[in-house]
């Protein structure tokens, strides 16, 4: 496949700089830039097709961490919100499970996608990972597992719904929850998010949907799947600088290999 096919060039003109002007504008506002049926469908079929094929092939893990994914601090008790214990679970095939003729590899290497992502996005330029896992994952959640509530060590973050699942797997979250650059961590906050009592944001993703979110400073999470169909989302991950490959000790946690 081209990219033509692949994405919809009509509706998200990824050349055009007027276009992107508006894209990092709703990015810098709002946190998140959502892109409804960015995906053709052929192609999205496509992905789908080979993500129920590897399916056998992924690598699951379940997570105890805390929302801002450290070591405990001893000088908080366990239930306070910088040590409070979260469940995250999940599948993950890597880029090297990846079909070479997949369109998530046409799409990843398409040098107009990254250059509209280095304008929306504020860097100079983008890069593959240097190990050979993480540039391209596809990550399944089943009946029973979530994403728990977390920031991100990533500045952003880019996904591809591929398949919704019957019930729940409802991405939510709540901007400007923290500060982390000025070390302000709104204990507080984050105490209201995990009890429940402040409102959250749902973020409405059709499967195809290009999601672009800043997640270092916004608290987010993925429900629990409901139902039998599986959720599929598939995460682009780039580097602002070459030469940078995942940990061999977060390789071994998340792909139970190291690449």
């Amino acid at each position: 496949m081209i990219l033509e096919e692949i994405i919809n060039l009509t509706d998200y003109p990824l050349n055009d700089k007027e276009f992107r002007k508006i894209c990092k504008s709703t990015l810098d506002k709002d946190g998140a830039l959502i892109l409804k049926n960015f995906m053709r469908p052929p192609a999205l079929e496509q992905v789908r097709k080979e993500g129920l094929e590897n399916q056998h092939k992924a690598y699951y893990c379940k997570e105890d961490h805390n929302v801002y994914l450290t070591t405990p601090d001893a000088n908080y008790s366990d239930d306070h919100p910088r040590n409070r214990s979260i469940v995250s679970s999940k599948g993950c095939i890597t880029d090297d499970q990846i079909p070479l003729n997949s369109p998530l590899h046409v799409l990843y290497d398409a040098e107009i996608f990254r250059n509209f992502l280095c304008e929306v996005l504020d860097e100079e330029g983008l890069y593959d990972y240097a190990d050979s896992l993480s540039s391209i994952n596809l990550h399944y959640a089943a009946e029973g597992q979530e994403l728990g509530w977390h920031f991100d060590n990533s500045s952003f973050a880019t996904t591809l719904l591929i398949q919704k699942p019957t019930g729940g797997g409802q991405f939510e979250y709540v901007e400007n929850m923290r500060s982390a650059d000025e070390g302000e961590m709104n204990f507080d906050g984050v105490a209201g998010v995990l009890d429940a009592k402040t409102p959250v944001k749902t973020m409405n993703m059709p499967e195809g949907t290009l999601a672009l979110f800043r997640g270092r400073n916004a608290i987010h999470r993925v429900t629990p799947t409901e139902g039998e169909r599986t959720r599929m989302l598939v995460v682009l991950a780039y580097n602002s600088k070459p030469d940078v490959a995942i940990s061999k000790s977060a390789s071994m946690t998340f792909y139970g290999r190291v690449g």
